[in-house]
């Protein structure tokens, strides 16, 4: 991978992890926070040449860190508001990422409209849920992954449910307990960093 400038730096490391404020952001636009990224990058266990549907793609933090971690897969960012999807255009842009095409859309409608198939999906928002997830395990390719998050507790059982109903195989749930130190005034303290599940499965042949 060749690095230009802009991405030397924005981001001048080979290891993923990119720190939260290098991002540009938007007020109300849910980010991925950096631990939370980690895990979600460990769980789609990427091939260097995955096609990857990022559904619910927010700030676009997980495609600029698919892009970056391997420059020769495909990743389509899906989010369907015009002003959020430029704003993860310009995260590519200041990342030196070219690999991303980020698609205006409501899943699960617009996913008849996406190619290539997928072998590597994540499904990091969206509603309805439960459509949302049937849909887009239709176009998993055999073999392929699915990653989904959920911060929210009724999230977390229908994403559950959907993982059974759909037969997802060798399922993984992870919920990471994070504690940044923070300066506050005069004192240094602990502050937890919101916890997500993140769920993942394989898709048979």
């Amino acid at each position: 991978m060749i690095l230009n400038q802009q991405t030397t730096l924005a981001w001048p490391y080979r290891t993923p992890g990119i720190s939260d404020d290098l991002f540009e952001r938007l007020p109300g636009i849910p980010l991925s926070k950096r631990e939370v990224r980690l895990l979600i990058l460990s769980a789609l266990r990427l091939k260097a040449d995955s096609v990857v549907w990022d559904i619910g793609a927010g700030t676009g933090t997980i495609p600029v860190e698919l892009g970056l971690l391997c420059p020769q897969s495909r990743i389509i960012a899906v989010e369907r508001d015009e002003e959020v999807a430029a704003l993860i255009r310009r995260n590519c842009e200041r990342f030196g990422v070219a690999n991303v095409s980020v698609v205006e859309g409501s899943a699960p409608e617009c996913l008849a409209q996406l190619t290539p198939a997928p072998d590597r999906i994540c499904i990091e928002g969206g509603r309805p849920m439960q459509e949302i997830l049937t849909q887009t395990w239709r176009y998993l390719t055999p073999g392929g992954r699915l990653v989904a998050t959920a911060s929210a507790l009724e999230t977390l059982y229908i994403l559950s449910e959907g993982f059974a109903q759909l037969q997802v195989r060798n399922i993984e749930v992870v919920q990471g307990a994070v504690n940044r130190l923070e300066t506050r005034g005069i004192h240094q303290t602990f502050a937890a960093v919101d916890p997500t599940f993140i769920l993942s499965g394989e898709k048979l042949a």
